[in-house]
């Protein structure tokens, strides 16, 4: 069975912990295994690379690396701040996220 998690693959989050804080980004994906998360623009790394097909030339390329999710909060559709999440069953009988700021869905 895997791990229910507060954030998902696309969501908008904001960085509450460490070297980013204050930072959002899009979430790019999710490592479940080791419940950290790849987030555009964050915990940029520099990665030597030997020449390839996709860089003909090697040399350093800059990239994301993972960070942990108790470290991200996920950011509020409605007022653009970072928001606990919590889940309820909508009119359908599935479980959906909401924000616990305003109470609005995510979708």
């Amino acid at each position: 069975m895997q791990k229910k998690l507060h954030i998902k693959k696309g969501d908008t989050v904001m960085v509450i912990a460490g070297n980013y804080e204050g930072q959002k980004g899009r979430v790019l994906d999710i490592i479940r295994k080791t419940d950290r998360a790849i987030v555009e623009g964050v915990n940029m790394i520099k990665k030597h690379t030997k020449p390839n097909t996709e860089h003909p030339q090697g040399g350093i390329v800059e990239k994301e690396a993972p960070i942990h999710i108790s470290n991200l909060m996920l950011v509020d559709p409605k007022t653009g701040k970072p928001t606990r999440i919590g889940r309820k069953l909508d009119e359908n009988g599935k479980l959906v996220r909401y924000s616990k700021k305003s109470g609005e869905e995510i979708k």
